[in-house]
């Protein structure tokens, strides 16, 4: 499963992710695509995030089973504590 948290995205972004996923929440989106088309997904958003930001949740192959992606602002970004990631905000 995939999960992709959208904060402050430019329009059209929300309209293109339904797409693939289900908006399950305003900006919050949940889905079971491809490798290759949530490579292809997260390059877009990526791309086209601007002032937004862009958390992704993926699976893999490691001690708790997924792994993070961000783009955009830093409000959110990953942390690895001795092979535990964990999610820590900037203050600013």
């Amino acid at each position: 499963m995939t999960v992709i948290v959208l904060v402050a995205a430019p329009e059209g972004l929300r309209g293109h992710l339904t797409r693939w996923m289900v908006e399950v929440s305003a900006g919050m989106f949940v889905g079971n695509p491809s490798k290759r088309i949530r490579d292809r997904i997260w390059a877009l958003l990526a791309d086209r995030i601007g002032d937004g930001q862009a958390i992704l949740v993926e699976p893999a192959s490691n001690e708790q089973g997924w792994a993070l992606r961000t783009a955009g602002k830093d409000r959110w970004y990953p942390v690895d504590f001795d092979g535990l990631i964990l999610s820590a905000r900037n203050r600013r």
